[in-house]
């Protein structure tokens, strides 16, 4: 995907940038964590309760329940513990469950928000961006980057958390029962860190190539679906399989690359673990067998010592998703940052619009090529129908992307009623606009839906008015559910003519000042053809319409046809004036019409 590195390094992008976004959820994040916390407190309780339970067998009315609490039954002793012990568990069960419950519940909200928040940043961003952009790679940072953040939060923080205190509770316990111990108990923790600070770099360019291969995997999936009858009109299925099949392997080698290092860490800090397990098991020993420390007390720090560091084992997997998150966080940040390079206007424009179009010595080129529009100037009056035509190439719907603003022009000013496109604000300016493109595009959803598509309050008698002038109300009377008939994703269900009658009393409904038509009929039949003409002749009587065609026969009676030449206008005039002059346009119009 062609967008800037972030300004920041991964980890502060991943790290930093995320606390800044959740700020409106900090207080929920610092109770989850409190839960979490709470529940980790629970979670030792019990070691230090069998360490009671011991000391009650072995040293009986010396124990330190009878010392303390002065309880010198035994049993007595025992239930107590065995109570404070139940006690112990349904707490840690209660705030294990809220604490899961705010994690889950926290990590799905910022999951939507940041989903909704990029997606409605994407659409901020010029056309000519979706130009250089594959929509695979977009989707994978849509879906899978994001859902990658929301597996780390449900479950990757909360672990870090808890080893934290773990850390911090066990090393009190320790302390305060034997510091000898502890230092020895504690020799692996360093190591551990150690490696996992080294594992992260080792991990991180891996994880990036990852998110990398399933860019690609994604875009190369999403094409290949899109144009599956392409695909199978040359039966190419078995090339097409053995591009997603090497696409698809370049993936798993890519993540075969990171597990091996991620698998790696678990073996490394067993063995670390076994060091701190057998320091605490026989020195811990050597000191009750010594008289210098209590059995109740050893037996507790036996147990905490694998409490201590057993979930250690889990930091390999829990490193593992802090990779892949700060991968997936430093590409969604990335996308974030990329900012449109053309900035829309503020001014609305006054209404009720009049339609008024003016080009005044336009140039336009795509990116850094050559010009496709030369110091064009053209004006087109309110209520006038102007049609553009002109040989493929020659850049006639580019004039129609510039009018709409998808582009800005090198040099010279497009105006609407005299405002300069780039001052008006974009709901302003496209607003009064009605547009029908060659290559029509219906929503998945109802026919009702996609004539209402740019009006959406529209009542069920303004959809039929609008389908009517379309010539579109018999044929969408005959489909299964009439006007909630589903179309299917992008109208496959219909017809092209069908689609393009759609498409035009969607512009229709809307009323608007300008109707654009980018060779609305070139893709029909001729019965579609003349019932589009029939509907046009009505919709466009007094209102500004800009007509770019392919088919002369379509533009003959506009008050003004302008004929392009390799960008450049070299003629204007009435049909009957171009005729007349003998130019280009009357050449094209010979070799359609078939006269000499």
């Amino acid at each position: 995907m062609n967008m800037p590195e972030p300004h920041q390094p991964p980890a502060q992008a991943g790290l930093k940038w995320l606390w800044h976004f959740a700020k409106p959820h900090r207080p929920k994040i610092i109770l989850a964590s409190t839960w979490t916390t709470l529940g980790k407190v629970m979670d030792v309780v019990p070691e230090i309760l069998i360490g009671a339970v011991i000391d009650v067998i072995v040293r009986g009315q010396d124990s330190f329940m009878s010392t303390a609490f002065g309880i010198t039954d035994r049993w007595n002793q025992l239930i107590i513990l065995a109570i404070l012990n139940a006690f112990a568990w349904i707490f840690e069960s209660t705030f294990g469950y809220l604490s899961a419950l705010s994690w889950r519940n926290l990590s799905q909200t910022i999951e939507h928000e940041l989903r909704t928040k990029v997606y409605s940043h994407v659409q901020s961003l010029e056309v000519a961006w979706f130009e250089d952009t594959t929509s695979g790679g977009l989707l994978s940072i849509l879906n899978d980057d994001i859902n990658q953040l929301e597996r780390f939060l449900d479950d990757g923080t909360a672990s870090l958390i808890t080893l934290f205190w773990n850390v911090v509770l066990v090393g009190a316990v320790f302390y305060l029962s034997s510091p000898l111990v502890m230092v020895l108990a504690f020799l692996p923790i360093p190591i551990i860190v150690t490696g996992s600070i080294l594992y992260q770099k080792k991990l991180k360019p891996r994880y990036a190539k990852v998110r990398e291969a399933v860019a690609e995997l994604s875009s190369t999936i999403t094409t290949n679906l899109g144009g599956i009858t392409t695909i199978k009109a040359f039966t190419a299925e078995p090339r097409e399989a053995a591009r997603i099949t090497r696409v698809s392997d370049d993936y798993r080698l890519a993540n075969r690359d990171a597990i091996r290092f991620s698998a790696a860490f678990v073996p490394l800090i067993r063995m670390a673990i076994l060091t701190g397990f057998s320091c605490t098991l026989v020195v811990g020993g050597w000191l009750v067998l010594n008289n210098r420390m209590e059995v109740g007390i050893y037996s507790v720090l036996v147990f905490m010592t694998q409490r201590l560091l057993w979930p250690l084992t889990r930091l390999g997997e829990t490193l593992d998703q802090f990779q892949r998150f700060l991968a997936s966080t430093t590409r969604i940040n990335g996308l974030l940052q990329t900012n449109p390079t053309m900035q829309e206007g503020v001014q609305a424009l006054p209404t009720p619009a009049r339609g008024d179009v003016e080009f005044r010595d336009v140039t336009f080129g795509y990116a850094d090529g050559p010009d496709i529009i030369k110091g064009i100037s053209l004006k087109i009056p309110a209520g006038q129908t102007h049609a553009i035509v002109g040989a493929t190439g020659s850049g006639k719907s580019t004039i129609i992307r510039l009018l709409l603003r998808f582009h800005d022009p090198r040099t010279g000013e497009i105006s609407i009623d005299g405002h300069d496109l780039k001052t008006l604000s974009y709901s302003g300016m496209r607003g009064v606009i009605g547009y029908v493109s060659q290559d029509v595009f219906l929503f998945h959803g109802t026919v009702r839906d996609n004539i209402a598509y740019g009006k959406t309050d529209a009542t069920a008698e303004e959809i039929e008015a609008a389908a009517k002038s379309a010539e579109a109300h018999e044929f969408i009377l005959q489909l299964p559910n009439g006007y909630d008939t589903v179309v299917g994703e992008r109208g496959q269900k219909l017809s092209g003519g069908q689609r393009q009658r759609i498409s035009l009393a969607r512009a229709i409904l809307r009323n608007p000042a300008i109707l654009v038509l980018d060779e609305a009929t070139s893709a029909v039949d001729n019965e579609t053809e003349a019932a589009i003409q029939r509907s046009l002749s009505v919709v466009t009587k007094d209102r500004t319409s800009l007509v770019i065609a392919h088919r002369l026969s379509t533009v003959r009676d506009a008050h003004k046809i302008w004929v392009l030449e390799a960008g450049k206008v070299i003629e204007s005039g009435t049909h009957d004036e171009l005729v007349g002059v003998g130019g280009l346009y009357a050449a094209l119009w010979r070799v359609q019409t078939g006269s000499h």
